[in-house]
């Protein structure tokens, strides 16, 4: 009786394998071996992210496509410089912050971001020290606080959406803006005052 002869599987190709990778794992390897090609995989995990962080920015739709493009480009020139210390989200989070802002003030704008998530929900209510000053802001009514939101200095709103609308944590907002925990906690604090100051009585 013949044996049946078995067929030739191809070996995974490195693309097919880098699906199942690591942000870091896919970043060494493209350091390492020079190899450009897994950016695709970055970037079909990114694009549609650094985009919806854009247009929440800048509230333009051809403006967030091309900042978000520009955005990835930046990264992936610079992903030498990704030093691992941090999250690869947290780095390009770092990255579409400050291609947004820089583009903000070019254009000599105040935008106003949205607070809201996609069900109409206000998203300032996840807090992570259950403090009596914190909870008494999250009682606002939903419409006054996108009232009071865009009172705020654009450092103090960039500051409170950072912390409980992207719901980074005090380490990634630190990464973000280059100060130590407790200048981000200091500020955090001042930006909750004086929008529990702002508020105005039923």
């Amino acid at each position: 009786m013949l044996a049946k002869k078995s067929k030739n599987k191809k070996p995974p190709t490195i693309l097919s394998q880098a699906k199942h990778w690591t942000d870091k794992a896919i970043i060494q390897y493209i350091i390492e071996k020079g190899d450009s090609s897994l950016f695709g995989e970055l970037y079909d995990r990114y694009a549609n992210k650094v985009y919806r962080k854009c247009i929440s920015m800048v509230r333009i739709e051809a403006d967030a496509e091309d900042l978000s493009h520009e955005i990835m480009v930046k990264a992936f020139v610079n992903i030498s410089g990704f030093a691992g210390n941090s999250s690869f989200s947290t780095w390009i989070y770092s990255i579409t912050y400050n291609h947004c802002i820089d583009f903000i003030r070019q254009k000599k704008k105040i935008q106003k971001v949205q607070i809201e998530n996609e069900e109409g929900e206000i998203v300032l209510d996840q807090i992570e020290e259950d403090t009596a000053a914190e909870i008494e802001i999250f009682e606002f009514e939903v419409a006054q606080l996108k009232i009071l939101i865009h009172e705020l200095t654009k450092e103090d709103r960039a500051l409170l959406l950072m912390k409980y609308q992207d719901d980074l944590s005090i380490e990634d907002i630190k990464d973000i803006l280059g100060i130590s925990p407790s200048t981000v906690k200091m500020r955090l604090k001042r930006a909750r005052d004086r929008l529990k100051k702002m508020r105005k009585p039923y």
